[in-house]
């Protein structure tokens, strides 16, 4: 188990944004120390990666959670019965995500060009 000023290291996330998907429900750690302090672990660091790739694309909190709660039960043989429904969801967002990785790649590109004319004119 890791307190959260480790987890924070290792996800290059601020302690605020843990401690806030916390309060929100979007990922809580898996335990508490006996003084009340967060403790995470390793499947609850590949589960904050998730989420920390997910920003980015400016997914919102209930986008994240959504989706957090889908691979949740694709990964639990007792959700069986919710497997197609949580697959139809994820592909949804990995086809938004698609999308709005486009948009970032077009927006970079433009921020390039302006470097390069930038550039030129100091050049």
């Amino acid at each position: 188990m890791m307190q959260i000023g480790e987890v924070a290291a290792r996800t290059e996330l601020s302690l605020r944004s843990l401690r806030h998907w916390d309060e929100v429900g979007l990922l809580r750690p898996s335990g508490r120390s006996d003084g009340g302090f967060r403790l995470y672990t390793e499947d609850d660091v590949e589960k904050i990666l998730v989420i920390r790739r997910m920003k980015p694309l400016g997914f919102t909190l209930d986008e994240m959670s959504a989706a957090m709660r889908d691979i949740e039960a694709l990964r639990d043989p007792e959700a069986a019965p919710r497997h197609a429904t949580a697959r139809a969801r994820l592909d949804a967002v990995l086809g938004e995500a698609t999308e709005r990785r486009a948009r970032l790649v077009a927006q970079l590109a433009m921020a390039d060009e302006f470097l390069d004319q930038l550039a030129r004119q100091l050049g």
